[in-house]
């Protein structure tokens, strides 16, 4: 099966500075990957890349079979931004028919994405008024307008308690079973048990990319930030 996600060799030079180094990956369609990593590890510049917002230095990332930032992508591939796009003195509905309308789909696409966030209750709310979690929704909301093949997440529960990020995660399987490719970012190294792959990035290098399973089996570790200290300190070794 060909991947949803194909980066080779992919290098950002920014001022002269390298912020991603020759990272090489794939994602299989239907999978849950988590783009894990502290802040300043290039999560964001990965995730723009992706979608096409970032100029690349060298290599190259095909998105669906396609060169990433391609115009037939526009329909396929779904970003949530970590800064919100919503309008926070419209109401749940209201933003998401700006967006459908904007986005030229029917207005049809309103009540199912709303219903497939669950914020049916909350519809007729002022955004303003909803908790940090609904808010997430409401973006993710906006993200699944269109039914995108590929869903690309800039850390989608920053900022959340436990809980709502739990609600999220489920939020996310869910989608996964439908047959949508979701690559979520974050700095929380906890989330990344809910992955079916992971993708560890420091310094603007990829340092694992495996299972959950297969990265603690190697380092010998029991969570993911054992896991991600212990390969820091094996890549300082090595130097």
């Amino acid at each position: 099966m060909d991947a949803a996600v194909a980066a080779r060799n992919l290098t950002i030079v920014r001022s002269g500075m390298q912020v991603l180094r020759r990272v090489s990956f794939e994602v299989q369609p239907g999978s849950v990957v988590g783009l894990i990593g502290p802040s300043g590890s290039g999560k964001t510049t990965l995730i723009r890349s992706i979608v096409g917002l970032q100029r690349i230095s060298d290599g190259d990332v095909q998105v669906l079979g396609l060169a990433a930032g391609s115009a037939p992508l526009r329909d396929r591939v779904g970003y949530m931004a970590q800064a919100s796009s919503v309008y926070e003195d419209l109401t749940v509905r209201q933003n998401i028919a700006y967006f459908t309308r904007i986005l030229g789909y029917p207005t049809s696409e309103v009540d199912r994405v709303i219903q497939q966030v669950d914020l049916v209750k909350q519809r007729d709310q002022i955004v303003d008024k909803l908790s940090g979690g609904q808010r997430a929704r409401v973006s993710l909301a906006i993200a699944l307008i269109g039914r995108p093949a590929l869903l690309v997440l800039d850390e989608p529960t920053v900022g959340l308690d436990p809980v709502l990020r739990q609600s999220l995660w489920g939020l996310f399987r869910e989608l996964a079973k439908e047959g949508v490719t979701l690559l979520i970012s974050s700095h929380v190294m906890d989330e990344a048990a809910h992955c079916d792959q992971l993708l560890l990035l420091r310094g603007g290098k990829l340092i694992a990319n495996d299972t959950v399973r297969a990265i603690l089996k190697e380092t010998g570790t029991h969570d993911v930030e054992a896991a991600f200290l212990h390969l820091v300190q094996k890549e300082k070794s090595d130097v």
